[in-house]
């Protein structure tokens, strides 16, 4: 097994061919793992869509033999966008002192909608006239850019108190920010849990969210270190859990409900969304097609003791508007209205809910 120091020194041999430098002094190698299965290493170009990549992975290979023996096993060569994002600073200050609250949406699995609900969430929150900030927390597969038709935004960056500060996008009265921003859009987001969490405390404490009532943040689906790391960073308000009315949905939903109301992190729950409750066609809309069962969270959450905030149908122009950049709750169709009952009952529950519970503290873990 070799060292890093060791697989390092080798990787100065390999030069770009164009910069005519090697690619550790260009900053290229972004990890190195050396176990007994072999040794991996992930490049990073500077540019996405760097020509030479592909004879670098090469190089890379063949250097690594002939430098550290011809039975060297090389496990994998990868590839891994580089994010251009601000250093990371801690701040020392409150993390997110003008916002009042801040809801976590989350699902239990994939395929249900919940960055969907997320994004007219938000704007309906906004057209009520609600300050509301969106997080893009789905840092594996950031899809709020597309939904907000701002896939080439890049945010603006300032230095203040010797803090960068990360300008959200501010469109459809909604303040956003999210992974996405920061790679391009054919890229695969390849992290380990620690260097995401990384990136979400970035956006989190670094984004320049001033004053809200509202702060969503879009979960990725089921229990991982990106939820951890939210109720460690910030107190969460209440979490919104996401569901279609399927048997295999809702047991999932079953387990993000624990997840929340567990004794370690004690977030409330604030209510259930149905989403895709009814297919409903454009050529008739009085009809209602149950193509992923009936009311399954309705019995779910009078099993778990959770509100049921609404019921949103499966028809073309929500699938639509989230394709292009126009999300339904910005318009004052069926779809749109049962956006802007949804978001009533959000506000309806947060407010029952901090009257009636004390503030929610951040969570601490032992390691």
């Amino acid at each position: 097994m070799f060292t890093k120091e060791q697989i390092l020194k080798a990787l100065t041999r390999v030069i770009h061919p164009e910069k005519g430098k090697d690619i550790v002094s260009l900053g290229m190698i972004s990890e190195i793992e050396s176990g007994p299965e072999g040794i991996s290493v992930s490049i990073s170009p500077e540019k996405s869509n760097d020509p030479f990549i592909s004879s670098i992975k090469s190089n890379v290979a063949r250097t690594l033999k002939e430098v550290l023996g011809a039975d060297t096993v090389i496990k994998n060569i990868n590839v891994v966008p580089r994010v251009q994002v601000p250093k990371f600073e801690e701040k020392t200050e409150d993390i997110l002192p003008g916002v009042k609250n801040i809801v976590a949406i989350s699902s239990g699995k994939g395929g249900v909608g919940k960055t969907t609900i997320a994004v007219n969430l938000a704007i309906a929150l906004a057209r009520k006239g609600l300050a509301t900030g969106l997080l893009d927390a789905d840092v594996y597969g950031p899809s709020v850019p597309k939904m907000f038709d701002a896939e080439s935004f890049r945010p603006e960056v300032y230095r203040a108190n010797n803090i960068d500060y990360i300008v959200p996008l501010f469109k459809y009265g909604v303040k956003v920010l999210s992974t996405g921003f920061f790679v391009d859009p054919g890229d695969a987001v390849v992290w380990r849990g620690p260097m995401a969490s990384s990136f979400l405390k970035q956006l989190i404490t670094q984004g320049e969210w001033g004053r809200l009532d509202y702060l969503l943040f879009d979960l990725p689906p089921g229990t991982s270190d990106i939820h951890l790391t939210l109720v460690q960073e910030v107190p969460v308000t209440g979490a919104i859990i996401v569901s279609t009315p399927q048997e295999v949905a809702l047991a999932d939903a079953v387990k993000g409900i624990s997840m929340f109301r567990s004794e370690k992190i004690n977030v409330p729950v604030l209510g259930l969304v149905e989403n895709m409750s009814w297919f409903t066609p454009a050529e008739l809309p009085g009809n209602r097609y149950y193509i992923f069962g009936r009311e399954g969270c309705i019995t779910l959450s009078k099993k778990m003791g959770v509100p049921l905030l609404g019921q949103i149908p499966l028809v073309q122009s929500i699938c639509e508007g989230s394709d292009n950049g126009h999300p339904a709750a910005l318009d004052d169709s069926e779809t749109g209205k049962a956006f802007m009952d949804l978001a009533g009952q959000v506000v309806e529950k947060v407010e029952k809910r901090n009257r009636e519970i004390q503030p929610t503290r951040r969570v601490e873990m032992n390691k």
